[in-house]
């Protein structure tokens, strides 16, 4: 009997900051407006099967390049971000320095993620 896995548990990780609330992410956005450091922004939905397959990269990574911040923003729960960021599909990684965005991946491609990541990220 196989081991089933929960898409919550799954998707949860100390190294990711989740948002769940508009005011507390226009918060966090407005402290890092001007920021160098590198913050990796997910667009995911609980629902979205591409979402849960990397997931555990994202999370990886998290772990991986703890001098950068990710996020993670469930478009369901906070469509007026998604709106703000252009989000279409899921997932998207939007990767945001210094007020603006330098990159975009939409799909859960590992390798495109594992690049722009080392492309940007600084020590």
């Amino acid at each position: 009997m196989g081991v089933l896995f929960s898409s919550t548990l799954e998707e949860e990780s100390p190294d990711v900051k989740a948002f769940h609330s508009a005011e507390r992410w226009e918060s966090y956005l407005e402290k890092i407006k001007e920021s160098p450091k590198l913050v990796v922004i997910y667009f995911t939905a609980s629902w979205c099967g591409p979402c849960k397959f990397i997931a555990p990269v994202f999370n990886h990574m998290a772990a991986e390049f703890a001098n950068a911040d990710f996020v993670k923003i469930d478009v369901d729960e906070l469509s007026g971000v998604a709106k703000e960021f252009k989000v279409e599909a899921m997932p998207t990684f939007v990767w945001w320095k210094e007020g603006k965005e330098v990159e975009r991946v939409v799909g859960a491609n590992k390798d495109e993620l594992q690049n722009k990541i080392k492309k940007h990220y600084q020590l």
